[in-house]
């Protein structure tokens, strides 16, 4: 990791005060490494904008861009949900962008367009279901406009302003630092597999260091 990249990291993790960029911060915690592969995926956020602001109505509403943003994103990539597919977002966006099928999980897919939609002057946060559709934790976005509400199914192609989650038991509402709790998380779970403890439990470290109250987190470090 060059000092560029070690520098924000840094400022990502060091308190609650402290704020990042969600896609700065989602890159790093996603593995970049050096401020030139950090500048090319912010670029590639860039590309995607822009080939989204073309499909969008002049003047649209709120409402009417976040739908719009949704649906682009599901007619460039029809299949774009996998389970236990990507949760990083480089390779979420490499695979929005390039001849891939799927393009991530629940978190991958939910990283993205919360990246894109405040490019586009929405508001935005996260959810997590501890259990959803029996497949264990979940995240999703929420959307917020006008005092409203609106719950946004990244997985499904018709999860725009989905109901499904409306009164879930153990439903938290999570910002920009508990999403990227949850990336290094994934990571840790991921070297966990692997057998690689120490960075396992460094990855974990990380992830409390963002979500102090993130229970699994805490387990998994534990075990």
């Amino acid at each position: 990791m060059d000092r560029r990249i070690a520098r924000l990291e840094k400022t990502l993790l060091e308190g609650e005060k402290s704020e990042i960029d969600l896609a700065q911060g989602a890159l790093i915690a996603s593995g970049v490494e050096t401020g030139q592969e950090f500048d090319r995926y912010l670029a590639k956020i860039d590309q995607l904008c822009q080939r989204i602001a073309s499909a969008l109505p002049e003047k649209s509403i709120d409402w009417e861009k976040a739908k719009g943003i949704f649906n682009w994103l599901w007619r460039a990539k029809p299949h774009r949900y996998e389970y236990g597919g990507n949760f990083k977002l480089t390779d979420a966006l490499d695979a929005q962008l390039e001849e891939k099928e799927q393009v991530g999980n629940c978190l991958g897919l939910t990283l993205l367009y919360n990246v894109l939609a405040p490019r586009f002057g929405l508001e935005v946060r996260a959810a997590h279901l501890e259990d959803a559709f029996g497949l264990g934790p979940h995240v999703f976005t929420v959307l917020y406009i006008r005092g409203r509400t609106i719950d946004v199914e990244n997985i499904f192609p018709n999860g725009f302003d989905y109901r499904g989650h409306r009164g879930a038991p153990q439903r938290e509402e999570w910002g920009d630092r508990q999403l990227i709790a949850d990336i290094y998380h994934s990571v840790a779970n991921d070297f966990f597999t692997q057998g690689k403890w120490e960075s396992a439990i460094e990855n974990y470290d990380k992830a409390l260091m963002l979500h102090p109250k993130y229970t699994k987190a805490c387990l998994n470090k534990g075990i």
